[in-house]
């Protein structure tokens, strides 16, 4: 077995672009996230909102990791904070080498428990309040993408 052991590994971080994203620009990190990923055997998802990432990587437990440092190092991010590590059983976006959604800023006020951002759980050391918010947001992107709510293999 491969020194993963079969290990799936999932991480949600959020971070900072340090330079605006306009539509061009997301274009061209989806495509180069996209061949990235499909070379490596990682899916996921990607939102982007007001000038900040959130991203879940899913995948081999190293190539993960790796990924994870590289974009940690890379210069149009900052502020890079993991809200998530965890094994999984299953993938959640097998089907995705990199899921995107853009989500427009509205000018109604925000239905009742709606979340658009881990600012709250900033500092917060109760780890089910961050793997609640993840999924909740993993759930609501698939939906909204047509996506099944539960892992596939």
């Amino acid at each position: 077995m491969s020194a993963d052991d079969g290990q799936l590994l999932s991480v949600t971080y959020s971070s900072a672009a340090t330079a605006d994203f306009d539509d061009a620009d997301l274009a061209a990190l989806l495509a180069q996230s996209r061949e990235s990923n499909e070379r490596l055997g990682l899916t996921g998802m990607l939102l982007y909102r007001s000038g900040r990432f959130i991203q879940i990587l899913e995948g081999p437990r190293q190539a993960v990791r790796d990924l994870v440092a590289r974009i940690g190092r890379d210069s149009r991010h900052a502020d890079m904070r993991i809200l998530l590590e965890e094994r999984v059983p299953a993938r959640w976006f097998s089907d995705w080498t990199m899921g995107y959604e853009p989500i427009a800023a509205s000018g109604e006020p925000a239905p009742a428990g709606f979340r658009d951002t881990f600012d709250d759980l900033e500092g917060d050391t109760d780890e089910r309040a961050t793997l609640r918010a993840v999924r909740e947001l993993s759930i609501w992107f698939r939906a909204r993408a047509g996506g099944s709510q539960a892992p596939t293999g």
